[in-house]
């Protein structure tokens, strides 16, 4: 079957507003669906979705055939520092790479590692929830981007003195990582972004490496000088990934869960009065309005799904947030149910590719969300000032201005 000549605007109002009924719409009638302005197919039922994480023809290496085939000469030149960065994360490379770049951080986000980080993530918590008792506080400036940044900045060794700069680096390289550039100008600033973090990372490892202390980076220089296959190009930019990834999401599922729950009051009461619902609660919420929108990957072969022909080289784009409101997998699926008993979404991937950095997601959302509410006794939300950044990739919030206090 030809896929259907029509188009969809996956950056229009519509789909940044509300991307649940807009993909809901494609999942019911058009799950296999050719975008023609976005030149990408866009899967939206749970089953294909978490099929396509696990099909190996859906090659997770999407930035090189971009440099290496569809640029002019001049674009390649111009985008060169951002595809120096790109080209070595491991979220954009296929085994064996992908296996050899995680297999050297991995350990650093086991559960039990993550555990130990517990008490100095309370800390944190609880320094940024210093507030006064009344009055306005915008939560994501104030509280969902300051958490996940100090812990995952003290995890690399990122002096405290230093945290903020990299706030204006990580907005702008987000606009090139989350496909949001618009023009020339957009990119340029993505990329002179991507650039700062990289050199500003570059010395910190000389840092380390010359005076070797207990935080990543250390760690990843030394796997270097055992292992012999990581580069010096490898180290930074892992590093930088591990910083962006490590507060980019976690920031958005704070923010999004915290209006989530504003937005109903059921809710939210319940998980005050009961302290224990806080694990499930975060799994509901991630699954209900979570950072990640869709994921890209490239068809390394010709393959068929339900009568459709991707060919070789095809952009695939895994919805997961429709894939998390299937009514096929969930029942109700558009209501947030704190305890839901059967809650296997696809909002941390699926997979070889199934996010490294959840367990430390997890424990800071857990930690953080209840302590919010607490704090943020009688909120007020005006639904007018919110705004959805035009991300094609992931669900995030400008701001969230909270009046709280009464």
């Amino acid at each position: 079957m030809e896929a259907a000549q029509t188009s969809v605007d996956l950056l229009g109002v519509k789909a940044i507003a509300d991307p649940y009924s807009f993909f809901g719409a494609l999942r019911e009638h058009d799950p296999v669906h050719w975008n023609v302005d976005h030149r990408s197919w866009v899967i939206t039922r749970y089953d294909d979705v978490a099929a396509g994480f696990l099909d190996r023809r859906l090659s997770s290496n999407r930035v090189d055939p971009v440099y290496d085939q569809k640029l002019s000469d001049g674009q390649r030149a111009a985008r060169a520092p951002t595809y120096a960065v790109l080209s070595d994360w491991m979220v954009f490379k296929d085994p064996p790479d992908h296996t050899r770049l995680r297999n050297l951080v991995k350990l650093a986000f086991t559960p039990r590692a993550v555990r130990a980080l517990a008490p100095r993530i309370e800390g944190i918590v609880d320094e940024v929830l210093d507030l006064p008792p009344r009055g306005t506080v915008d939560v994501v400036r104030d509280i969902a981007f300051p958490i996940p940044a100090m812990v995952i900045a003290e995890m690399l060794g990122v002096p405290v003195g230093d945290r903020h700069l990299f706030r204006a680096w990580s907005n702008a390289a987000s606009t090139v990582i989350f496909e949001a550039a618009r023009d020339d100008a957009d990119r340029r600033r993505a990329q002179e972004g991507l650039v700062a973090l990289s050199e500003y990372l570059q010395d910190l490892v000389d840092r380390y490496r010359m005076r070797p202390a207990d935080n990543l980076i250390s760690a990843l220089v030394r796997a270097r000088g055992e292992d012999g296959t990581l580069s010096e190009r490898e180290i930074v930019n892992t590093c930088l990934l591990l910083l962006f990834g490590g507060h980019e999401t976690t920031t958005n599922l704070i923010a999004n869960s915290v209006l989530a729950l504003i937005r109903d009051p059921g809710s939210r009461l319940e998980l005050l009065e009961d302290s224990s619902l806080v694990a499930e609660a975060v799994e509901e919420l991630n699954r209900f309005d979570g950072p990640a929108k869709m994921v890209v990957r490239r068809a390394a072969e010709d393959l068929e799904l339900r009568g459709r022909h991707i060919a070789a080289g095809d952009r695939v784009l895994l919805v997961t947030c429709a894939a998390n409101r299937d009514p096929r997998r969930f029942h109700d699926a558009d209501r947030l149910d704190l305890r839901r008993a059967e809650n296997r979404h696809v909002a941390f991937g699926f997979g070889i590719h199934y996010c490294l950095g959840a367990p430390l997601a997890r424990l800071e959302v857990q930690t953080a969300l209840p302590r919010v509410l607490a704090r943020l006794s009688d909120p007020a939300i005006e639904p007018d000032r919110l705004e959805w950044l035009p991300l094609l990739l992931t669900r995030a919030l400008s701001s969230l201005p909270v009046r709280y206090g009464g």
